[in-house]
């Protein structure tokens, strides 16, 4: 259950104003059909949490050595800085598509998944709890439990919510995550 809430809160906390939140508000202003939307962004999480967890189990199983232990914990750190970062509407495709809602929106989802701090913090996940199910739903939960509220609040959730300070503590969250790898390490305590 660890790595189901784990995971859960890291990506909820990550995800908020990250760009494909705004994607999400992008998407629900173009279609204002918000259940395609919201089943879209399950399909697309899924299917791309489910690989980024599995890639995090896979190298964590082949690789055992004591440093991995503290590249994890490094990737933890390094997230908690990314996080303090703020996304753009920059990054954002122009043009949401033509395929309808659903279909947009898994492509679209899945697409703008690839690479972001979302997805390297499942492949962290996975590596660190080796639970490719409960991390999977976890960050899955965590991806509709920011988004859903973006679909159906969109522009006044971005415009209430303070982003500088939810941005602050995700990477607080990062940082104790990446510290207590750190001094749980092979040996340490």
């Amino acid at each position: 259950m660890e790595a189901l809430f784990t995971s859960t809160a890291v990506v909820a906390l990550a995800e908020i104003g990250d760009k494909t939140q705004l994607l999400a508000i992008l998407l629900a202003t173009r279609f204002r059909r918000p259940l395609p939307i919201i089943l879209g962004i399950l399909a697309a999480t899924l299917a791309n949490h489910f690989l980024a967890a599995l890639l995090g189990v896979s190298v964590a199983s082949l690789v055992r050595a004591a440093w991995f232990h503290y590249l994890v914990a490094a990737s933890f750190l390094a997230m908690a800085l990314w996080t303090l970062i703020p996304d753009k509407m920059d990054d954002l495709p122009e043009e949401p598509g033509r395929f309808g809602p659903f279909l947009t929106t898994t492509v679209a989802f899945f697409l703008v998944e690839m690479g972001d701090k979302t997805q390297v913090a499942t492949v962290a996940l996975g590596a660190q709890f080796q639970q490719v199910g409960m991390v999977t739903l976890g960050t899955t939960l965590g991806m509709l439990l920011a988004n859903v509220p973006a679909v159906f609040l969109g522009h006044e959730l971005v415009r209430r919510v303070p982003l500088k300070a939810v941005r602050l503590v995700a990477a607080m969250l990062f940082a104790g995550i990446g510290i207590w790898l750190l001094l749980s390490g092979p040996g340490l305590l």
